[in-house]
């Protein structure tokens, strides 16, 4: 009976686990979706109910059809959020992994979904185009790409984030670690 009573317990403690968007932000390039990747991975080992918006693959089913204006960047940011939103509010902890460089549309996303964790993915753009394996940065200095971030269009680093990761000094670890001491201090890991 106590086992049988204790699982119960454990059950019911589980079933109102908080969630939290982890919103990672930052150039092209920066590491945000690799951080996301051992995020995710740390997070499924110890069995947190999870899903990941990732910049690129949203954008290629969600938002389908939107450009690279400030409008449509700022609706891309809109819709990642509503999303985000829905699941954070059923307990699920949703890693976002996009580009967002407009700090204003953050700010919105971030009082609307409440349990919000900003994580400025910051490398210099020299790093950032050192790094760049889809050719994009190249392709935007050639003027193949108008409004790319950080070329030709703005980047708005965040002001006050609650994580950093610089990414041209410190080690994937070291950026995981960081995100996850400020999980613990925040409350929302087990």
């Amino acid at each position: 009976m106590y086992l049988k009573t204790q699982l119960k317990k454990y059950k019911e403690s589980s079933m109102k686990q908080r969630g939290v968007t982890i919103w990672l932000t930052g150039l092209s390039g920066a590491g945000k979706t690799t951080i996301t990747n051992a995020l995710e991975q740390r997070l499924r080992e110890e069995d947190y109910p999870l899903e990941v918006l990732d910049g690129d693959v949203v954008r290629t089913n969600l938002t389908k059809g939107l450009g690279f204006s400030k409008e449509d960047r700022d609706e891309n940011i809109r819709r990642i959020g509503f999303v985000a939103n829905l699941l954070t509010r059923h307990g699920v902890f949703v890693l976002v992994s996009a580009i967002s460089p407009y700090r204003e549309i953050r700010e919105q996303v971030k009082e609307k979904i409440g349990d919000f964790v900003e994580v400025f993915v910051n490398a210099p753009l020299t790093v950032c185009e050192s790094r760049d394996v889809k050719g994009l940065y190249k392709r935007a200095r050639a003027g193949e790409i108008k409004s790319f971030t950080g070329i030709d269009d703005p980047y708005e680093p965040p002001l006050n984030p609650e994580v950093e990761c610089r990414t041209d000094i410190e080690d994937l670890e070291e950026s995981v670690n960081k995100i996850w001491h400020k999980l613990e201090q925040l409350g929302y890991l087990r």
